[in-house]
């Protein structure tokens, strides 16, 4: 399970939003739905999710329906605020979404779909642990309206998948990437680097491997050390070592190579995408989901413990799905706080998240008394002096391996 919710403000009990939001109908809004259930939790992971002997009453079997309730109260209040839009993208994330049937994800975006609509091309994305993909749970994700599989390969080292606690077998990443392109579905790989006693080597595996399957898009985090998660337990015990940051960094960029040679393009400091051969952005192989998050877009994160975020104004639900189910049978909204961030917070977030882009800031956009270190940071190798040229924070791959330290650079 996470760490505890943000402080804020009370949300109300019937989810209104204030009538004075600066609402933008131009601004691109996004569903995410939130499914906490796992069958084993991770050791690194710190997401808000439950194993079946945490869930104090909670039924996955009435998960669907409980979260098309918030759909109800989303579309009602949205309404009322005059912010009501059709969806660009919809991420099913987790958790592990496919633990549930494909007919219970097929019902919440069809719910979704019906309270607000769907632009011409959305991008609609369910993750997936490659033990529960098969070609009858894509065809009916694919009939129902998904467009993309993002699936959790972590590595392609069955040592390395231990470290993580991870319990899918490898080669059934193959058959979940091959039953999904069968469905038509485009598909992204996720995977960890620098999990305890992974090497260069074994990395360098787990990189062809997720070449090999042939998909547009990988994702490839470092692997961060989390408190309160089991492998931050046993690292503190010293049952395991640190994360080495030079490996890591080696790490990082022999994927930036491999993937670049193979024809990947990053467009994220963690995200490679291969560019689209068809214009329009419906072919778009970016992740336009999480683009929406990294540009400020509107979003309602649907579930236990799932943000949101409109015209400035934030907040977020109860944590357990137990907690979740009590409100929504109530009911009331399950949104625990609210904050509305100042614009000193909002410029740090807006560095922090277009920083990491590569279209980067643009140099105006930067604060006023900040703009004369950008001629600092391209001595130092961090920032691309041509982008730098036409106004804009560009980061290099040094700049990408030290990505904390520019944006500190630029907001302190």
């Amino acid at each position: 399970m996470a760490g505890p919710l943000p402080l804020g403000d009370p949300a109300p009990a019937d989810g209104r939003l204030p009538s004075d939001l600066p609402i933008d109908p131009a601004v691109p809004f996004s569903a995410y739905l939130h499914v906490p259930f796992c069958r084993v939790r991770c050791g690194y992971c710190d997401f808000n999710t439950y194993t079946s002997g945490e869930l104090r009453g909670a039924k996955q079997e009435d998960y669907a329906s409980t979260l098309i309730s918030e759909i109800a109260i989303a579309e009602r209040v949205l309404a009322d605020v005059g912010a009501l839009r059709p969806m660009d993208t919809v991420f099913f994330g987790g958790g592990t979404p496919t633990l549930l049937p494909a007919g219970d994800l097929a019902r919440m975006l069809d719910a979704a779909a019906s309270a607000f609509g769907l632009v011409d091309g959305a991008e609609v994305t369910v993750e997936a642990n490659p033990d529960t993909v098969t070609p009858e749970v894509v065809r009916t994700l694919a009939d129902a309206g998904v467009t993309r599989l993002s699936v959790g390969m972590q590595s392609a080292v069955p040592h390395v998948l231990a470290a993580l606690d991870r319990t899918h077998r490898p080669e059934n990443v193959d058959t979940a990437v091959a039953a999904a392109k069968d469905a038509g579905l485009a598909v992204s790989v996720d995977l960890i680097y620098g999990a305890p006693g992974e090497s260069l080597g074994d990395w360098e595996r787990s990189l062809d491997a997720a070449l090999a399957l042939d998909s547009d898009h990988i994702s490839a985090y470092a692997l961060i050390i989390e408190d309160g998660t089991k492998l931050a337990r046993q690292i503190r015990r010293g049952d395991v070592p640190t994360p080495d940051d030079d490996l890591q960094a080696d790490m990082y960029e022999l994927a930036d190579s491999r993937l670049a040679a193979a024809g990947f393009e990053w467009y994220e400091v963690s995200n490679w995408a291969r560019p689209s051969t068809t214009s329009g952005t419906q072919h778009d192989n970016r992740s336009r989901h999480n683009l929406a998050y990294w540009r400020g877009s509107d979003w309602w994160g649907f579930g236990p413990g799932a943000h949101s975020h409109v015209a400035g104004l934030r907040w977020w639900n109860v944590k357990h799905p137990a907690a979740y189910a009590q409100r929504l049978a109530a009911f009331d909204s399950p949104a625990a706080g609210t904050e509305r961030p100042d614009d000193e917070a909002r410029m740090l977030e807006r560095v922090l998240l277009l920083s990491r882009l590569a279209e980067g800031i643009a140099v105006a956009d930067l604060p006023a008394d900040k703009r004369s270190r950008v001629a600092g940071l391209i001595a130092d190798g961090l920032v691309d002096p041509a982008a730098a040229v036409h106004g804009r924070v560009r980061l290099t791959l040094r700049g990408r391996l030290l990505a904390d330290a520019v944006v500190r650079e630029l907001t302190d």
